[in-house]
């Protein structure tokens, strides 16, 4: 297969895992590693400008991308949350992303609506970059996931992967397994069974031919495996607040069940964490979250250059 040229991403907008080949995933990961070994970046993105859209509350992607942009000399306009915007006033999606299209040159957006960044792409003329749209995607935390497990494991090829919790309304989990199927990893599936990873995602497994199997316990896979993704179980994503109380607490990762875990072993999670880590996990050697969080940055600073041209 012919190499990607520098230009490949140039003016494309990021929206679904979906919309990527393994050798693309590649190109930005590596990508990401030059950036992140590269001392002199500060200007990189001088000049340009990052709408950054967050329609619904976000800690660690608006900031991480915020960080990537500001350390490279890029300028950031947008809100936090729709409130604070003339969405408020009643201003549809399709003319605010219109008006910041004349502000900036790339759009970084977070939406409680699914397919609402597919939408936004489809209006304006600059680069969109999905954030995460309801309980259905967020590409670059993917990204970044794959960048830790590369980082930990050193490749991602055929590693045995557990993601655990929440696989129902977690579109971590969602775009990591689409993800993973690229790479012929062995997966494990953890939840409640109400929380059971929809047909949609397990469909893609399928038709990948990638081996994976539905668990109920995280004991009796753990030592098994190279990553342990763990999620939160998301209250704001019950429709019915009563089931949610019935599985909040499906699972909690302790200390004392890492005993014989392999040497590799790695715990990651895309955080906020509630309780489903304990607390006296986070000074193993196995805790990676903390870490895995650092690491989105480098990888949108990749994804800005690329998008923008500026790499």
């Amino acid at each position: 297969m012919k190499p990607l040229s520098k230009n490949h991403f140039l003016g494309k907008s990021i929206i679904s895992i979906n919309d990527f080949s393994k050798e693309e995933l590649d190109f930005i990961l590596q990508k990401a590693q030059k950036l992140e070994s590269k001392k002199n970046k500060q200007e990189l993105l001088k000049g340009r400008v990052m709408a950054s859209l967050f329609f619904e509350p976000s800690t660690r992607t608006k900031d991480s991308f915020t960080t990537s942009c500001i350390r490279m000399g890029g300028t950031i306009v947008g809100f936090d949350n729709a409130i604070s915007s003339s969405v408020k006033k009643g201003e549809s999606l399709r003319d605010t992303v219109r008006m910041y299209e004349k502000y900036a040159d790339v759009i970084v957006m977070r939406h409680k609506l699914e397919g609402a960044a597919r939408l936004a792409s489809e209006t304006v003329n600059i680069p969109v970059i999905n954030g995460g749209d309801g309980a259905n995607q967020h590409p670059t935390q993917t990204m970044l996931d794959l960048f830790s497990i590369l980082k930990t494991q050193k490749r991602i090829e055929g590693l045995n992967i557990a993601l655990v919790g929440d696989l129902k309304y977690g579109r971590t989990v969602h775009s990591l397994a689409t993800a993973l199927s690229l790479y012929n990893c062995r997966i494990f599936l953890i939840s409640p069974k109400s929380l059971n990873m929809p047909k949609t995602f397990t469909t893609i497994l399928k038709n990948r031919n990638i081996d994976f199997s539905e668990h109920r316990t995280i004991e009796g896979v753990i030592d098994e495996l190279d990553i342990l993704y763990m999620t939160r179980v998301q209250a704001e994503r019950f429709p019915d607040k009563t089931e949610y109380e019935k599985v909040k607490n499906a699972f909690v990762l302790k200390k004392n069940m890492l005993k014989n875990v392999k040497d590799n072993f790695k715990i990651m999670h895309p955080l906020p964490r509630v309780n489903e880590i304990s607390i006296d996990v986070d000074d193993t050697e196995y805790a990676y979250y903390f870490e895995q969080a650092g690491n989105g940055v480098p990888v949108r600073q990749a994804l800005l250059c690329l998008l923008t041209g500026a790499l």
